[in-house]
């Protein structure tokens, strides 16, 4: 019922653009994470953490960093259910989404599953929200073929090894989802140390999905 009230709230008064500025995730910055390197770096190269690390997801991107304005606009969409602001999230998400995907071929979005209980809590995945406000402006159709089969800790409070722990067996294909042969777009709210983006880019790559790339509203 909540959701449904910020919704009609959001449609009666739409919420105003929210305070600049919006940092821009600008380069140098890692090609594989889109870690940002505070000093020059000729051409593309890859961070620390992604050279020694055998990852599925082939690279992540957004136009904003996670900080300010548009972290707290994440936030409060995320845990206190200001449906309304969907629309900014998903005009920054498509921000990022022109400035390194369009010119690409995509097969489907794919949001960042919730567990059911963790979903039934906050009344709405705002992965696969935003990931709908999206795909509907960019001709992509939105699948949700990733399901969470156990439920874990927040990985927000973990840190990096512990967030690699806690996904383990936690990840599975939805029912009736075939990746075979296509290429797939995951999205997600924020994007930090890439455990979660990467654990299911596994579960995708493992069934057979082409390529698995993701892209998120803001870099953490």
């Amino acid at each position: 019922m909540q959701l449904w009230i910020e919704a009609i709230r959001g449609f009666i008064f739409p919420v105003g653009r929210p305070p600049r500025p919006w940092l821009r995730l600008e380069p140098p910055f890692c090609a594989r994470c889109a870690d940002p390197f505070a000093r020059h770096a000729p051409g593309e190269f890859l961070c620390g953490n992604c050279a020694g690390r055998n990852w599925a997801l082939s690279r992540v991107r957004a136009a904003y960093r996670a900080v300010g304005t548009v972290r707290e606009t994440v936030l409060r969409f995320k845990y206190q259910r200001e449906y309304h602001l969907r629309p900014w999230l998903g005009r920054w998400m498509r921000d990022g989404f022109r400035q390194y995907y369009e010119k690409e071929t995509w097969d489907a979005l794919v949001p960042i599953p919730l567990h059911p209980a963790r979903r039934k809590e906050r009344g709405f995945n705002q992965s696969a929200e935003i990931a709908r406000w999206l795909g509907a402006r960019v001709g992509l159709k939105v699948e949700e073929g990733l399901i969470r089969v156990k439920p874990t800790p927040p990985q927000a409070r973990l840190r990096r090894t512990e967030r690699l722990r806690n996904l383990r067996g936690a990840l599975a294909l939805g029912p009736g989802f075939d990746p075979r042969g296509r290429r797939l777009l995951l999205c997600d709210d924020v994007f930090t140390t890439g455990a979660t983006a990467d654990a299911c880019a596994r579960v995708l790559k493992k069934a057979g999905a082409d390529e698995v790339a993701a892209l998120t509203v803001a870099r953490g």
